[in-house]
């Protein structure tokens, strides 16, 4: 335990300063930065809605329309990739190896990162949903501050189901960015799927392809937007595909002759 808390840090030291250290906190406050300026632009539309008694949900559906169908999963393929790729960037990989850490630490406290970075990037998001609540109230005295409270439950639901949906496009990246050296491989392989699930949001086998799970998510609470809705839970293959992925990148990883 001690060692693996150790490589975490480590690890975690690496990240900072990086692409997808930034990636995490300009992603997270992109749209609701863009809500924000709505409100700001438009005081009059964001006073009528404020006085909405669904006023949270109304700006939690707007934000996760524009974030989960191509921004959320495009940032995960992205950073999982970046980090993944980080001893491959400074060749480092062989001095990794050499340092006294077992390989089932090593993977265990980079994949590790990466999941606690899309913790981050959740917790940011929704404080950045909050913020653009809340923010043109503060600016313009004659608007009301939102009638309707806070509904904590209801954005802890929602961020913890797509969050489960974030993990299997976690698992394949970090599967592919361990395999090759080139940054494009993994990127590539990662895009191509994203395209992919796109159009296979409306085919009836679409949950097949598990970066199809944040869009699906995203219909569940709009089901008049239509859409071929599966009849499995996506949350459940979600999780399973992550377990498959990991234990199949793990075996891959302890077995690669060469390791960097």
């Amino acid at each position: 335990m001690i060692s693996f808390i150790n490589s975490f840090k480590s690890e975690w030291l690496k990240k900072k300063g990086t692409v997808a250290f930034w990636l995490v906190i300009i992603g997270s406050f992109f749209i609701p930065l863009i809500m924000t300026a709505r409100g700001l632009f438009y005081p009059e539309t964001f006073a009528a809605e404020a006085k909405s008694s669904f006023f949270w949900q109304a700006g939690m559906n707007r934000n996760w329309q524009l974030m989960a169908f191509f921004l959320l999963p495009m940032g995960v393929v992205m950073a999982t990739s970046l980090i993944t790729q980080i001893e491959f960037r400074n060749n480092t990989w062989k001095q990794l190896h050499t340092s006294p850490q077992s390989y089932p630490v090593v993977f265990l406290s980079k994949l590790s990162v990466i999941i606690v970075m899309l913790l981050q990037f959740f917790l940011l998001f929704n404080v950045g949903i909050y913020l653009s609540g809340v923010i043109p109230s503060l600016v313009y005295t004659d608007i009301d501050y939102p009638q309707q409270a806070f509904p904590f439950k209801d954005f802890l639901k929602v961020t913890a189901l797509f969050f489960i949906d974030c993990l299997p496009i976690v698992a394949f990246q970090y599967l592919v960015s361990l395999q090759f050296k080139n940054f494009l491989v993994p990127l590539g392989a990662g895009i191509g799927l994203l395209i992919a699930s796109l159009i296979a949001v409306q085919w009836k086998y679409g949950y097949t392809i598990p970066y199809t799970y944040c869009p699906y998510n995203f219909l569940a609470l709009r089901p008049s937007n239509g859409g071929a809705f599966p009849a499995v839970n996506i949350h459940y293959m979600a999780l399973a595909y992550f377990v498959g992925f990991t234990i199949v990148s793990y075996l891959l990883y302890i077995t690669k002759r060469e390791k960097g």
